[in-house]
């Protein structure tokens, strides 16, 4: 049943990186609305599953939040250090490749997580796996638009972004099917929700907004931006 229920994310994970390959002509309103399904699945869903499942403090912080700030500082040095190392050989540190595709694949761990998740809700009863199913499948559409917005920003072929788009799908479906070995300590999975937070903020407010509102910084990008946040909103709320 968990299987059978993540080809639902399967396809909505397809479905939101054919959107954003369609709507190339109009960049800076894509990255607009990229970065703000980013922010809203980082503020609304992933930090607050990821307080709940691991909110033990270390000296006075909930560990959730240490690790989304570690998450955050690791992608700004990996993301610096790529860029020293590709300006030493020659090249423009505007666009490094590698950045996106370390990005993207960051996106299949965390739908290979969310899997995880709908299969061991499924361990505790089918109310329980509907549920968590809903909110994955709900917001898998901006994980496809993600997956694919990311590796193509930073200079990667089309071919690239497809098949990163296409391991993004099928990450949900291997990691329901993997449940049926092992089960995921709640703990760990909140530790995991919190650091991978922060490295997808820092890749929405360091890199993918300033870099729509900088090539077209017009009031449509702003509210393309909006209209991300409050999608995903209303797909928590939906999901509930």
């Amino acid at each position: 049943m968990a299987v059978f229920v993540a080809l639902g994310a399967f396809l909505m994970t397809l479905f939101g990186g054919w959107v954003a390959l369609r709507v190339t002509d109009r960049r800076h309103l894509v990255l607009g609305l990229a970065g703000g399904l980013m922010l809203g699945v980082v503020g609304l869903e992933l930090l607050p599953e990821a307080l709940e499942a691991a909110g033990e403090e270390i000296f006075g912080v909930p560990q959730a939040l240490l690790l989304f700030v570690g998450g955050f500082l690791v992608a700004h040095l990996v993301e610096r250090l790529l860029a020293v190392r590709r300006a030493a050989h020659g090249a423009s540190e505007d666009r490094v490749p590698q950045v996106g595709l370390t990005a993207a694949g960051a996106m299949v761990g965390h739908s290979l997580m969310d899997g995880i998740a709908i299969g061991a809700a499924f361990q505790v009863g089918e109310g329980m796996g509907t549920t968590v199913a809903l909110a994955v499948v709900t917001h898998d559409f901006a994980d496809g638009f993600n997956t694919y917005t990311l590796t193509s920003l930073y200079g990667n072929a089309r071919r690239k972004a497809v098949t990163m788009l296409f391991a993004d799908a099928l990450a949900p479906v291997a990691g329901a099917a993997s449940t049926v070995l092992f089960t995921l300590p709640e703990e760990l999975l909140g530790s995991y929700l919190g650091f991978f937070g922060g490295a997808l903020l820092y890749l929405a407010a360091a890199e993918i907004l300033p870099e729509a509102h900088h090539e077209h910084p017009a009031r449509s990008t702003l509210l393309c931006t909006v209209a991300g946040v409050a999608f995903i909103w209303v797909m928590v709320g939906v999901a509930g």
